[in-house]
């Protein structure tokens, strides 16, 4: 009977461990993610700096630099339309918006 238990004991320690294991890759992912994140928003954080230092130097900017502007952030996988500007696109998908606007530019 001590074996048993012993054995029991052991199965019941494995299967914690294989529960524990897979919150600590759940987690994993999400702390991925994150960085990810993270990486995408100070990208953009320094382009609206940037940005925002050449419009307080009264610099002004041509039709093309504004496009090329606009597409180096929409290439960098954000919108660039005035409903969803700085949002995150799905699955970096196109947007018929972010197009237009484009074309514009």
């Amino acid at each position: 009977m001590v074996k048993k238990d012993l054995f029991d004991a052991f199965d019941g320690f494995s299967q914690n461990l294989m529960l524990t294991l897979a919150d600590v890759e759940a987690m994993k992912k999400q702390v991925q993610a994150l960085v990810e994140e993270n990486a995408r928003l100070r990208l953009e954080n320094t382009k609206l700096r940037q940005y925002f230092e050449e419009v307080e130097k009264g610099k002004t900017r041509t039709s093309k630099e504004t496009r090329d502007t606009l597409l180096g952030i929409y290439q960098d996988g954000f919108h660039v339309c005035k409903d969803f500007y700085g949002q995150r696109r799905d699955n970096d998908g196109d947007c018929l918006w972010c197009d237009e606007q484009l074309e514009r530019a």
